[in-house]
């Protein structure tokens, strides 16, 4: 299945509901992504521009999207970005297609 690496982070009320009852980040995002056939590799906190960072995998695209705008309308996160992921064989083999297009930049 396709990997994604999803950011998020929270608005200040959020936050505030978090830090008077702390909840486990896992235990509440792992059955949303199941819903859309995804599943939960690894979450972590962060602090900079995002405050939560989760690699998963879902089926497609499609599911991938259903669940960033489930999570969005929840009202709980301020900033939420997918990234798809390609494994490093992945990379190597779209590097080998690249390389064989016959692609010249303009005035070469």
């Amino acid at each position: 299945m396709p990997h994604y690496m999803v950011q998020a982070a929270y608005t200040s009320e959020s936050w505030g509901t978090q830090v008077a009852n702390p909840q486990n980040v896992i235990d509440r995002i792992s059955p949303v992504m199941s819903q859309f056939g995804g599943k939960l590799e690894s979450a972590y906190y962060a602090f900079g521009e995002y405050d939560a960072v989760l690699i998963g995998e879902f089926p497609d695209n499609m599911s991938a999207a259903a669940f960033s705008l489930a999570v969005t309308a929840g009202g709980a996160i301020k900033n939420f970005k997918t990234t798809p992921l390609m494994t490093v064989e992945e990379g190597m083999e779209a590097m080998r297609k690249a390389g064989g297009s016959g692609y010249r930049p303009p005035g070469a």
